[in-house]
């Protein structure tokens, strides 16, 4: 699995779980924050789903980490940041 399929894949997920159909969702898209596309509820979906995602292709997504959760460095600053954490605790777990 590429980064770009993770990427694109996550894509998808928030296209499903916001309800606004204005809203243009693209890899740079802030999922959380004054700018974020998602709430919380959503955010928590998202991560349970990218938890299944990962157990499908071997191996264990860790979300709840310290950073994972900070604000200054988070991994929800955006959907590439998400995608980008995903492959490399794909790479690095398997």
């Amino acid at each position: 699995m590429e980064k770009v399929e993770i990427i694109a894949e996550i894509k998808e997920l928030v296209t499903e779980l916001i309800d606004d159909s204005t809203i243009v969702v693209t890899e740079d898209s802030a999922l959380v924050g004054s700018n974020g596309i998602i709430d919380s509820l959503n955010l928590v979906e998202l991560c349970v789903r990218l938890e299944d995602r990962a157990s499908e292709v071997g191996f264990e997504f860790e979300w709840t980490s310290e950073l994972a959760m900070s604000k200054s460095r988070g991994v929800f600053r955006s959907i590439s940041n998400l995608g980008n954490e995903f492959y490399n605790q794909m790479i690095d777990k398997k």
